[in-house]
C-alpha cells in the first residue's frame, strides 16, 4: 500500500467519523431543545398551580373566625331562648 492510498483511506475514515459525530451532535441538540420545551411547559403549569393555591394557608384563619362567629351566634341564640322563656 503506497502513501497516497494510505492518506486517501485515512481521509475517508476521518470524514465518516466526522459525519457520525455531526449526526450525533444534531440528535443531542434536538433532544435538548425538546427537553427545554417540556421544562418551560412544566414551569408555566407550576406557576399556575402556585398562583391558584397561594391563599390556602388563609383557610385556617378563616376557619378560626367561623368558629368564633358560631360561638357568638350560639350565645345569642341561647340568650334569645332564655328571654323568650322568661317572657312567654
Amino acid at each position: 500500500m503506497n502513501t497516497v492510498t494510505l492518506w486517501t483511506w485515512s481521509l475517508v475514515v476521518g470524514a465518516v467519523v466526522i459525519m457520525i459525530v455531526a449526526l450525533l451532535l444534531v440528535a443531542i441538540l434536538a433532544t435538548a431543545r425538546h427537553i427545554d420545551r417540556h421544562a418551560a411547559d412544566i414551569w408555566q403549569v407550576g406557576k399556575s398551580i402556585a398562583g391558584n393555591t397561594v391563599s390556602i394557608w388563609m383557610l385556617e384563619h378563616t376557619n378560626q373566625l367561623a368558629k368564633e362567629i358560631l360561638g357568638t351566634a350560639q350565645s345569642i341564640d341561647n340568650s334569645v331562648k332564655s328571654l323568650a322563656g322568661k317572657l312567654g
